[in-house]
């Protein structure tokens, strides 16, 4: 079973501006594009249509060949980066729910890609920390929110200088601007993290940010020097006691 993202029914756009860019744009045929439809009818959350198109026409602009997925679901945005990038293209993804990672399994052989997947089962900080630097061109970030700020520094090391970090689902329904005395308890720490670490990306020397309304939030960072950020590691260790 997985569970229902109740911020798929919060648009951060107009509901209907939001239904035209779902339904407008070139939709996703064959196999790719079935497994997209199956998906939303049964609610499993994957990146909605106006994020697909986006990141097609991003891939025919800047063709990675060494991609990075933190979150690999039931398969559908790696299968995506599979079919809009070159054949030489590797896609790496990290991925511990063990029945996503069934279903994405399934998918992959589907979409003929295994051969171009590369499925690292278990923990994502602890494979980040295994990973080389300098090592990708592109880093699909879609895990659980609240990991984001602590997933960061090890996407940063392993992100090319002039690479691009795509984090998911960063404006919580527009929640994200509310007090967190407003926030159910529930999600305050969800809140608090992704508050804490969009204070650090946007507006840091060593990073190109630019936040869209696409979905729940796309955010895009474009390295452009090496900065250490291990620095939010010890923040977060820190700060553990306190939330």
């Amino acid at each position: 079973m997985h569970k229902i993202n109740e911020m798929m029914d919060r648009p951060v756009v107009n509901e209907e501006v939001r239904n035209f860019l779902r339904s407008a744009q070139k939709q996703l045929d064959g196999k790719l594009g079935t497994i997209e439809k199956e998906a939303h009818e049964k609610r499993v959350p994957i990146i909605p249509h106006e994020t697909v198109a986006f990141f097609v026409w991003l891939f025919s602009q800047i063709n990675p060949k060494e991609i990075l997925e933190i979150g690999t679901a039931i398969g559908f945005s790696a299968g995506l980066m599979a079919k809009y990038t070159s054949e030489e293209s590797k896609i790496t993804t990290i991925d511990r729910n063990p029945v996503m990672l069934e279903k994405a399994k399934a998918n992959f052989k589907t979409l003929g890609i295994e051969e171009r997947v590369t499925l690292l089962e278990g923990q994502a900080d602890e494979w980040l920390e295994k990973l080389k630097e300098d090592q990708y061109d592109f880093i699909f970030m879609d895990s659980a929110k609240a990991k984001y700020y602590d997933f960061f520094p090890d996407c940063m090391r392993v992100l090319k200088e002039g690479g691009i970090l795509a984090v998911d689902d960063v404006l919580q329904g527009g929640t994200i601007l509310e007090n967190v005395k407003d926030i159910p308890r529930r999600r305050r720490k969800i809140h608090k993290k992704l508050n804490a670490f969009l204070e650090i990306v946007l507006d840091h020397p060593a990073l190109d940010t630019t936040l869209l309304p696409l979905g729940d939030g796309l955010l895009l960072i474009t390295k452009k020097e090496d900065y250490d950020f291990s620095f939010m590691k010890e923040k977060e260790s820190d700060s553990n006691d306190s939330m």
